[in-house]
């Protein structure tokens, strides 16, 4: 039994590295136009192995496979293939979180909200996959797109949860001092309140950029910011508290740098690595006419940003979230 705990934990990993995959395909999807190069679901131009040639469709595939009352546009090889492989990687990531929830089992006599939660996980993720065929129903209706971006985060978020709660049985870490625990949870929290608003506010920007970016052709793509106006502006001045909010964050973590752990301080630098990338990714996009190849970059790392806060709100009350509710799985009547 030990040693399927152990290949839960390593697969597990590998599952939540393959759901950042995918929200790395589904920037480039988002990047490169490809949102509709599938007009149906779950086939393709009614195939399960997509065309690659025009000749391959009927005459009127047009107004066949037309959606939401509306002709579809110019069949293209290229987005067409880009959201076939996009939902491939979904359909195996639900493959790999079914994985997980079985190899999760061996802890249900010791913990048994690990396979519960797994499984709520997997079932998640079937809902995800409905909810991205009602985004290309609709489609690409804003709030959709935006609805199948929160719940990936919360997957991700879930995942992360199983996985460091199945090493509470045998993993330790040093403690914060009570009134540097308050702080940084404080902190920390605040974090994730303001990353999942800038995340939304972000989406929300792409969506008005789709918009933009049909009216005006791809030489005018330099004025598809201005065109986007206030929301643009909100997300951006909403960095600088993002900013200040991990910089006071990071602050209290450096006060506490003796007593910190070393799995709270790798994670803390690499929070602090990925927030300068998402930083100059932004930048980048807002100073070079947001380049087809810095938009996943800026969706990925704005994910990733979310699931290490995550995980060092975790980390910093692993005692407490793990140890102590093991205890009271192990023996109900504690």
């Amino acid at each position: 039994m030990k040693n399927y705990k152990g290949k839960f934990r390593s697969f597990g990993v590998t599952t939540i590295v393959a759901v950042y995959l995918l929200i790395l395909v589904g920037g480039i999807v988002r990047a490169t136009g490809s949102g509709m190069g599938c007009p149906d679901w779950p086939k393709c131009f009614g195939q399960w192995v997509p065309p690659t040639t025009e000749a391959e469709l009927p005459a009127n595939y047009k107004e066949k496979f037309k959606v939401a009352g509306k002709e579809i546009a110019d069949f293209n090889v290229v987005h067409t293939w880009t959201e076939y492989i996009n939902r491939l990687i979904g359909v195996l990531i639900g493959f790999f979180i079914f994985i997980t929830f079985l190899l999760s089992l061996s802890f249900y006599s010791s913990q048994r909200s690990i396979p519960i939660l797994s499984f709520a996980t997997f079932l998640a993720v079937g809902f995800q996959g409905w909810l991205g065929s009602v985004v290309v129903s609709t489609n690409l209706q804003p709030v959709m797109i935006t609805l199948h971006m929160l719940l990936a985060q919360v997957i991700v978020a879930v995942l992360i949860f199983v996985i460091l709660k199945s090493y509470g049985e045998v993993l330790s870490l040093k403690p914060l001092p009570d009134k540097k625990k308050g702080l940084a949870n404080k902190a920390v929290l605040v974090c994730i309140v303001l990353s999942v608003i800038q995340l939304i506010l972000g989406t929300q920007v792409r969506e008005e950029v789709d918009t933009v970016a049909k009216s005006l052709d791809m030489q005018q793509r330099s004025l598809w910011l201005e065109e986007v106006g206030t929301l643009f502006y909100v997300h951006r001045s909403f960095s600088i508290l993002v900013v200040l909010a991990h910089a006071y964050f990071f602050y209290l973590l450096y006060e506490a740098k003796d007593a910190l752990d070393s799995k709270l301080k790798n994670w803390s630098s690499l929070l602090f690595a990925i927030l300068f990338i998402e930083i100059l990714s932004g930048i980048g996009m807002a100073y070079f006419a947001i380049p087809k190849t810095l938009q996943p970059v800026h969706l990925l790392f704005g994910s990733l940003i979310l699931g290490v806060q995550f995980i060092l709100f975790l980390f910093i009350n692993f005692e407490k979230l793990f140890k102590k509710q093991e205890k009271s799985e192990l023996h109900p009547a504690y």
